[in-house]
C-alpha cells in the first residue's frame, strides 16, 4: 500500500514538474547583451555630418556597437545600436550578414545609427584605404555584436519606466521678426529658419519631447545586465581638435552601468542609448543663458543628466520574467521628391557663377550646394523603398523610422500607441534624410528643403499610418 502510495506521489510530482518545465520554458523570456568596439584603426577618416567633410586625425574616444536581444518562445528581437550614421544599402548588406550569421530573420534585426557628427561614415564611395578598412570594421564589428548578444542569451527579467531631461532639448525650427528672414538656397524666403541669429527669435515652431525612456534588464536573478535608453536629442557637439568621438550616446554608455548597478558593475553590463525623434531638437540653448564649456564639457553634462534620468526612471520598474517578445517589419514605398524644369535650369546657373557673381546676387552662401543637391535629385528613380519595424517586448512598443525625424511625429507614436510604453528610434535600417510633417512642409525652413528632405510631403502621414496599424497588430 505504502508503495503504491509513493509511486503514486512520484507520478504526480513528476507530471507537475513537466508541466511546470513546459510552462516556464514557453514564458520565460531570455536576454542577452554585447558590445564590440569599431573604432578606426587607421587614419585619416572623413566624417560626413555637414556640408564639408572634415577629416579626422585620432579618437578622442572609442565607437562602439551595441547590442541587446531578447527571445520568448518563437518571439525574437535584436537592436543594435552604433556609433555611426549606416544608410542603405550599406545597413541592408549588415543585416543579412548578421541574419546569415545567427540564423536569426533579418525582420527581427533592428540596426540603428546614432547621429554623433564627430564619426566617420560606412557608406558612399571611398578609395582612400583608411576609409574603406573602417567600413570593414563597422561592419564586421555591428554584426559580431548582434550575433554576441543572441549567444549571451540567458533566462531574464525586463521593467520599463521613464524619466524626464527637459532643460537640455531645444526645438531649433524659430518664427523670427518681420523682415528679418535671410534668403534660403532658392531663392525664396521661408517662414521659420533652423539655428537662427537669437537677436531675431520670437518663437519656436514646434515642441519637445523630454523624455528618457529606457527598456531595463536583469538577469533571472535580479543582477544588473543591460540597459537601452531612448532620449529626443540631435548630437551635442563640440569635440576636441580633429578627433573622432561616439558624443554623448558613447559618454552615456560609459557611465551608466554605475547609476544601475553602483560602484562595481558587473563587467558584462551593457548600456545603450538610442535616438529618439530629434529631426528638429538640438543642445542650443537660444535664449543664451548657458555658461560657455570647454570642449567635450557639455557632452558630459548631457550624458550624465540623461543617465541620472535612467537611474531615477529605474527606481520603481515591476519586473517580469514572462513579457511576450514579437516584432513586425514593413516595406512602405514612398515617392521622391523631384525638382521642376524651372529649379533645373535655376540650379544649373547657380553652379555656373563664380563666388563674386554669386555674391552680387546676393544668394545663400548654401546656393552652390543645394544646386547639386536639385540634380542630384533629378536623377532619382521615382520612389524608394523604406523599413520601418514596430516591436514589443512586453508591456513596451518601440517603432523604427530611416529618417532624422521631427519630433511631433514621435509624439504622436506616443499618444496613439496602444501600449502604455512606447518610443521611437531614428535613423534605423537606413537614412533617407529628414521626415517633417505636413504642417511643418509648410512652414519651409532647412528640414524641408529639397536635398535634404528626400521624399514626399505627406510621408510622415503615412509612415504614422503603418506604425499604428503595426502596434495595434503586436497588441493582439
Amino acid at each position: 500500500m505504502n508503495s503504491i502510495r509513493s509511486v503514486s506521489l512520484l507520478s504526480a510530482l513528476l507530471v507537475s514538474f513537466t508541466l511546470f518545465q513546459g510552462t516556464s520554458h514557453a514564458d520565460q523570456l531570455e536576454a542577452g547583451a554585447a558590445i564590440v568596439e569599431i573604432t578606426p584603426q587607421e587614419w585619416p577618416v572623413v566624417t560626413r555630418g555637414s556640408f564639408n567633410p572634415k577629416p579626422k586625425e585620432s579618437a578622442h574616444d572609442p565607437l562602439h556597437a551595441r547590442a541587446l536581444a531578447f527571445r520568448n518562445g518563437a518571439g525574437k528581437a535584436v537592436i543594435c545600436v552604433a556609433d555611426v550614421i549606416i544608410t542603405e544599402p550599406a545597413s541592408g548588406t549588415i543585416r543579412q550578414a548578421a541574419a546569415a550569421a545567427t540564423g536569426w530573420p533579418v525582420e527581427n534585426i533592428l540596426l540603428a545609427g546614432t547621429h554623433t557628427h564627430s564619426a566617420p561614415a560606412p557608406y558612399g564611395e571611398a578609395s582612400a584605404p583608411a576609409e574603406v578598412a573602417f567600413r570593414k570594421r563597422a561592419a564586421d564589428g555591428i554584426v559580431e555584436a548582434i550575433s554576441k548578444a543572441i549567444k549571451n542569451l540567458e533566462p531574464a527579467r525586463v521593467g520599463f519606466g521613464s524619466d524626464k531631461v527637459p532643460d537640455e532639448v531645444f526645438n531649433r525650427r524659430w518664427y523670427l521678426e518681420e523682415g528679418t528672414m535671410p534668403v534660403n538656397p532658392f531663392g525664396g524666403y521661408d517662414t521659420v529658419k533652423m539655428n537662427p541669429n537669437r537677436s531675431h527669435i520670437t518663437k519656436p515652431a514646434g515642441p519637445t519631447d523630454p523624455e528618457v525612456a529606457v527598456v531595463s534588464v536583469q538577469t533571472a536573478r535580479g543582477r544588473p545586465l543591460a540597459l537601452l535608453g531612448n532620449y529626443s536629442l540631435h548630437y551635442v557637439g563640440a569635440v576636441p581638435g580633429a578627433q573622432v568621438s561616439a558624443d554623448y550616446f558613447g559618454e552615456f554608455a560609459k557611465i551608466v552601468p554605475f547609476r544601475i548597478a553602483g560602484r562595481t558593475p558587473p563587467e558584462k553590463f551593457v548600456g545603450i542609448l538610442s535616438n529618439g525623434t530629434s529631426g528638429d531638437i538640438n543642445n542650443i540653448d537660444f535664449t543664451g543663458k548657458r555658461a560657455p564649456r570647454a570642449p567635450f564639457e557639455q557632452i558630459q553634462i548631457v550624458a550624465g543628466k540623461v543617465a541620472d534620468a535612467a537611474w531615477r526612471a529605474t527606481r520603481e520598474i515591476d519586473y517580469a520574467k514572462d513579457a511576450p517578445v514579437k516584432m513586425t517589419q514593413r516595406s512602405v514605398t514612398l515617392k521622391y521628391r523631384k525638382p521642376d524644369e524651372n529649379l533645373i535650369e535655376q540650379s544649373r546657373a547657380i553652379l555656373k557663377m563664380s563666388p563674386d557673381e554669386m555674391k552680387e546676387a546676393k544668394l545663400s552662401k548654401l546656393a552652390g550646394h543645394y544646386a547639386l543637391r536639385t540634380l542630384s535629385a533629378a536623377d532619382q528613380p521615382d520612389t524608394v523603398d523604406v523599413t520601418i519595424q514596430a516591436l514589443r517586448i512586453g508591456d513596451q512598443a518601440i517603432v523604427s523610422l530611416p529618417f532624422e525625424t521631427l519630433v511631433e511625429i514621435g509624439l504622436e507614436l506616443k499618444e496613439k500607441s496602444p501600449f502604455p510604453h512606447t518610443f521611437t528610434i531614428e535613423l534605423a535600417n537606413g537614412a533617407f534624410g529628414y521626415l517633417p510633417t505636413p504642417g511643418q512642409h509648410k512652414l519651409g525652413g532647412y528640414e524641408t528643403w529639397l536635398g535634404t528632405c528626400k521624399v514626399q510631403h505627406d510621408a510622415s502621414r503615412i509612415l504614422t499610418d503603418e506604425l499604428l496599424e503595426m502596434l495595434a497588430e503586436l497588441k493582439k
